[in-house]
C-alpha cells in the first residue's frame, strides 16, 4: 500500500520523527519505492483521465469530428507553425498514430499541412480559422481547470514543485533509455 497521502488535514508522508531520524541519512533512505511505483501509475491513469476531460470539452464545444488525442495535437501546435518532427517530439507520438491523427485533423479542416518550401519532403503544420477557434476553446477550458485547482499561494507552490518532479522524472526516464543506463546493480 502506498504512503501517498491525499487528505490534506494530515501530514505528508515523511514528515513526522521518523523522517528526523532519516534526514540524517542519504536521499533515498526516507523514499518508500510504494510511493514512486503509485505516482508512475497515477500519470499513466491521469493521461486517460485527463483525455475524459478534453472529451467532455470538445462535447460541450459541439466538436464531434474529433478525439481528445487529436485535440491535443491542436494545442501542441496552437499560434505555432510546426514541422511535423516537432510536433511527435512535443506530443511523444508515435509514427502511425500521429500521421492518422494529423490526417483526421486535415480531413475535419482544423490544421493546414502544406510542404516545407526549402524541404519538399517535410510538412509545416498550422492552424485553419476553426483550428485556432477550437484552441481558444480548449484554453479556456485549462484556464478554468487551473483556476479550479490552485487557488492560493501555497498551492501554486505545490504545483511548481510538481511540475518539477514530473519534469526530472521525464529526464530520468529519458536519460535511462537515451544512454542505456539500465544497470540495476
Amino acid at each position: 500500500m502506498s504512503n501517498l497521502n491525499w487528505d490534506d488535514d494530515t501530514p505528508e508522508p515523511g514528515t513526522g520523527e521518523k523522517a528526523s531520524a532519516q534526514a540524517a541519512g542519504k536521499p533515498g533512505d526516507e523514499l518508500d519505492l510504494a510511493d514512486f511505483h503509485g505516482m508512475a501509475r497515477l500519470i499513466e491513469r491521469m493521461h486517460r483521465r485527463y483525455l475524459d476531460v478534453v472529451r467532455v470539452g470538445l462535447s460541450k464545444q459541439g466538436v464531434e469530428d474529433i478525439g481528445p488525442v487529436q485535440a491535443l495535437m491542436v494545442m501542441l501546435i496552437g499560434g505555432d507553425e510546426l514541422s511535423v518532427r516537432d510536433l511527435m517530439e512535443r506530443g511523444y507520438y508515435l509514427g502511425s498514430n500521429a500521421s492518422y491523427s494529423l490526417k483526421i485533423l486535415v480531413d475535419a479542416g482544423y490544421i493546414n499541412r502544406a510542404a516545407n518550401q526549402r524541404d519538399r519532403r517535410t510538412a509545416r503544420l498550422q492552424l485553419t480559422d476553426k483550428g485556432r477557434e477550437l484552441w481558444e476553446g480548449l484554453r479556456r477550458m485549462e484556464q478554468a481547470q487551473a483556476e479550479a485547482l490552485v487557488r492560493n499561494e501555497t498551492e501554486v507552490r505545490d504545483l511548481k514543485a510538481s511540475y518539477r518532479t514530473l519534469r526530472r522524472l521525464d529526464r530520468l526516464w529519458g536519460d535511462m533509455i537515451r544512454y542505456s543506463c539500465l544497470d540495476f546493480d
